[in-house]
């Protein structure tokens, strides 16, 4: 028998609040008729999306949005994941480390012991979508409209819209987690994209040459007649892997060799082999930006200090034990903030509040996990951390879908203002491309670091709205001197990589359809615009503008729609990895360890080797917030 007698009492309740009291009272009668667990949770699943669908989530009480949030994840775990490897995908054997069963490996090799490909560099992105749902547009639904009219009639950004719930630091947070978490490659220059103008447009070559994305070397001849795959050169897993690399080559390169640590230097990340530092830095400087020297620098600094205390604690380890620990611990940590401080910052809503402080400490909360540990092994009780490993039947991979609606570029103002955080006077004022690329470290070497993290802490990012992408990014000089526009890039990108439509990518995810340019978005003058570039095409508009549109649930900092993905794949980035699951305990991350990861915060990592912080951080509960102000800031 189930556990009938609650299952029933939340079935019911969710059934009467959506006025759905017969549904509700077919789902009792089944429940009593003594069939399987499956059965009621199947009929809690169903129920669930039905609510949403017809009232949403964000309308319910409490204690029902999360019922019903619960109740949407288990639907999408089960219908939204997609493996898109066949049979002979990954041939050959799997590479030689030590120590492969406690601790991460350099590639993300291992992690799961029984298929040790999984997750790893060089692995295949997976979908949230059918497969057949992901082929490519052929020419010229492709190219309509064009991406360049779509950024600059629907992105350009002509008056900022700030988030004024958060600092300049969620946004640097952010691109510092990307870049743990994917990269489809080095851009191939061969048979570039070629993107229609408008004909008043005034780029500086017609049509825009838009870089393809490198080609899947993966494919077999069992992917023949199947859409394009593509694969990540980073690891899948959420392993530090923008800190330590992902290949064995780089990890040596950033490793001192002595006490676990690695370098810090005038490039924070480098090593003084001169060739060295040539490849690390040509690793780094695309899309680099001032904000990722801070947190480069941030948990570079917080790895070598985890490394003195394992080695006060545990003086018999060398170099290579204290390294291992370290990047645990440090990985964790990191994990840890996204989870429960920037994801609760960026959607500020009281039921996500609850939602993602559950996926690490479970209902049970923090102080109770604290005191004693796990009382169940239920992740709804007790949280993800520590409980067992599950990839939910198909094996683990980041995807397509996850990267699209992570392409959040309004999060980025153009002018940026540096002050002294002892006396509140202006530094400097630049704009974005004054502080990207190979002038960031121009900006290092100018403004104290603390200035820098304090100036972080009190401006605020952008909205992640339309009519708010940044002009230096539509306009913007990489570092090897291609000009590019990256709102056209983000859309391009999306199309080309077979990511649906805004539509159809709803439809798909069981959420409420939309078929009018009225339900997509309340502001009439951006329904209007929308209208007119996609010609009065609704099931045409881009998933992008589509999530810029939405008018986003109270005190979230993105759309609803985006938050779909992230709530199946936020908590499956935790599910799937073994050192966050089975193997998250003493015995592989050490006690010392187990203690650092407990007491950590973003605002102790911060204080811990920056304290000149104190006074600005003095009263604010979490470090994405904006922090208080030396005097009065212009």
């Amino acid at each position: 028998m189930c556990h009938e007698d609650t299952a029933m009492k939340v079935l019911k309740a969710i059934g009467i609040a959506a006025g759905g009291a017969l549904a509700a009272a077919a789902a009792v009668k089944i429940l009593r008729s003594g069939r399987c667990k499956q059965v009621l949770l199947d009929g809690f699943n169903r129920t669930c999306v039905r609510v949403d669908q017809k009232i949403g989530w964000p309308a319910l009480p409490v204690p029902l949005a999360l019922g019903v949030l619960a109740g949407y994840r288990n639907t999408v775990r089960e219908k939204n994941l997609t493996d898109t490897n066949t049979p002979d995908t990954v041939p050959g054997t799997p590479p030689s480390y030590p120590n492969v069963v406690t601790a991460r490996t350099p590639d993300g090799t291992f992690n799961d012991l029984k298929c040790p490909f999984m997750g790893s560099a060089g692995a295949r992105f997976g979908r949230n979508v059918p497969l057949e749902e992901t082929w490519q547009q052929k020419m010229p639904e492709l190219m309509t409209p064009s991406p360049r009219v779509v950024s600059l009639e629907l992105m350009t950004r002509n008056e900022f819209t700030p988030a004024k719930t958060l600092n300049l630091l969620a946004a640097a947070w952010l691109q510092f987690q990307i870049r743990d978490w994917f990269s489809h490659g080095k851009s191939v220059k061969e048979d570039p994209w070629q993107v229609p103008l408008a004909q008043n447009d005034t780029w500086h070559e017609n049509p825009m040459q838009v870089l393809r994305v490198m080609p899947d070397p993966t494919r077999t001849p069992a992917d023949e007649g199947k859409p394009l795959t593509y694969v990540n050169t980073e690891t899948h897993w959420w392993d530090g892997s923008q800190l330590y690399g992902s290949t064995a080559d780089y990890r040596a390169k950033v490793r001192t060799g002595v006490d676990g640590k690695i370098f810090v230097g005038k490039d924070h990340l480098v090593h003084p082999d001169p060739t060295a530092l040539v490849q690390l830095q040509s690793a780094a400087l695309v899309g680099w930006w001032v904000g990722l020297e801070l947190f480069f620098t941030l948990f570079t600094l917080e790895h070598n200090a985890i490394c003195d205390r394992l080695k006060q604690e545990y003086p018999e380890w060398g170099d290579d034990d204290l390294f291992e620990h370290a990047r645990l611990i440090n990985a964790a940590i990191i994990a840890k903030i996204h989870t429960v401080e920037w994801t609760t910052a960026i959607l500020g809503h009281p039921v996500l509040q609850i939602a993602m402080r559950s996926n690490w400490w479970g209902l049970a909360g923090e102080h109770i996990k604290n005191l004693f540990g796990r009382l169940s092994g239920s992740e709804l009780i007790s949280g993800i951390p520590g409980s067992e490993t599950d990839h939910f039947g198909v094996p683990y991979s980041l995807t397509e879908e996850f990267v699209a609606v992570y392409r959040m570029h309004p999060l980025i103002p153009d002018d940026i203002t540096f002050w002294s955080r002892e006396t509140g006077d202006v530094l400097q004022k630049l704009n974005f491309q004054q502080i990207a690329g190979n002038d960031a470290q121009n900006i290092c070497d100018s403004v104290h670091i603390e200035d820098l993290l304090y100036s972080f802490g009190l401006m605020n990012p952008g909205a992640v709205v339309l009519h708010n992408y940044p002009k230096t990014l539509q306009h913007f000089v990489r570092p090897d001197g291609i000009l590019m526009d990256l709102a056209a890039h983000d859309i391009m990108r999306c199309r080309e990589l077979g990511v649906p439509r805004y539509t159809k990518f709803r439809k798909l995810l069981n959420l409420r359809p939309v078929t009018t340019f009225e339900e997509l978005t309340p502001n009439v003058e951006w329904r209007e615009e929308i209208r007119r570039v996609y010609n009065n095409d609704i099931d045409s508009v881009d998933l992008i503008v589509g999530l810029f549109a939405e008018k986003p649930p109270e005190g979230f900092g993105f759309s609803d729609t985006a938050f779909r993905i992230f709530i199946l794949m936020a908590s499956r980035r935790l599910n799937s990895d073994r050192f966050f699951t089975t193997d998250f305990t003493e015995d592989v991350y050490s006690k010392a360890g187990m203690d650092w990861i407990r007491d950590s915060t973003l605002s102790t990592v911060l204080l811990r080797h920056y304290p000149s912080l104190a006074p600005a951080l003095e009263g604010v509960e979490n470090g994405f917030a904006p922090w208080k102000a030396k005097g009065a800031q212009t």
